[in-house]
């Protein structure tokens, strides 16, 4: 027969070992809920910090800011790099990506993307092809820099020759006169098909943007990924270029969703301000089963000093991301 004073014990490391199961019972099954969540990452794009109207904000200190705020990534803006756009890719322009790729590694940062543009809306052929010969360029730029994917975009027709008059008008622009949407569609597909194998070849995803153009709305967009059947190209969702049904279109990519660029805008838009509700569209990416970056674009006119740290703890909070 057990003594009170044993029956006590007894009963106490009965208890305590009941705790501790039902804690680790509580704690795998914390875990198993963290594990079936979508894995997001978050990034700074160096687009934060140039808007194309100011001199350029060196690569190497957009690192410096991302890594100073905790950023496990960046994404860096092809025409803000100290290369010539269209110029071939030499010597000193590999020394100066390697350079870049090495600053980052000191900084504990992947660069996750490269943000290019080009234009596949071309009826001329030639024309065409200086478009796909720039984007391969741009394939070799993201595997110099050890980087897994290049934003690209679809162009547009070039008739509205201002783009602060585009976004006037919402990003819609009249047709080339004599041409139709088919043909455009037909020219993107047929340019986007051609970067293919570069891809392959370098182990660098294409990712296609929202962006002006054919893809300024999400049928647009999915017309092009529809059409064309590549592990190598996949759909980039610009949270802040649909306009119209914003989160019905989100939606509607975010299967399709291979990176995502998230824009905010302290200060007042560049263009416009959208007020984006990223609860709202972290969920949608997570029922999504998204795994992969989130970029931050601020393209607000505040300072980004205040700006992108402000816009990181949103996401942050959003995306429960590092």
């Amino acid at each position: 027969m057990l003594h009170a004073q044993d029956r006590r014990a007894f009963l106490s490391t009965v208890a305590t070992a009941g705790a501790a199961t039902l804690l680790g019972r509580a704690t795998l099954a914390a875990a198993a809920e963290a594990a079936a969540r979508p894995r997001v990452r978050l990034a700074v794009a160096s687009y934060s910090y140039w808007h194309f109207r100011t001199a350029k904000v060196p690569i190497d200190v957009v690192m410096d800011r991302a890594a100073e705020l905790g950023a496990a990534g960046v994404d860096v803006l092809h025409r803000q790099m100290n290369l010539t756009e269209r110029a071939p890719l030499d010597a000193a322009g590999r020394a100066y990506l390697r350079g870049l790729k090495r600053h980052a590694f000191h900084r504990g940062l992947e660069i996750c993307c490269v943000s290019t543009h080009q234009s596949f809306v071309q009826p001329d052929a030639e024309k065409l092809t200086a478009e796909v010969e720039h984007t391969k360029k741009c394939i070799e730029i993201a595997a110099e820099l050890g980087c897994p994917s290049i934003r690209i975009n679809t162009g547009r027709w070039g008739t509205t020759r201002s783009f602060d008059e585009l976004m006037k008008n919402r990003g819609i622009e009249p047709i080339l006169p004599g041409r139709t949407e088919d043909e455009g569609f037909k020219w993107c597909i047929d340019g986007i098909e051609r970067c293919l194998p570069a891809a392959e070849k370098h182990g660098v995803v294409l990712a296609l943007e929202n962006h002006w153009g054919l893809a300024r709305t999400a049928a647009g967009l999915l017309r092009i990924l529809n059409a064309i059947k590549s592990p190598w190209l996949g759909g980039l969702m610009d949270t802040g270029n649909f306009l119209d049904d914003i989160y019905g279109q989100l939606e509607a990519i975010a299967p399709h969703t291979v990176y995502v660029q998230a824009k905010t805008y302290h200060g007042g838009g560049e263009w416009y301000s959208l007020d984006l509700d990223y609860p709202r569209i972290a969920a949608m990416l997570a029922k999504a089963g998204y795994r992969g970056w989130v970029a931050l674009e601020m393209e607000g006119k505040e300072d980004p000093a205040t700006a992108v740290p402000k816009s990181l703890a949103t996401l942050r909070g959003a995306f429960g991301a590092g």
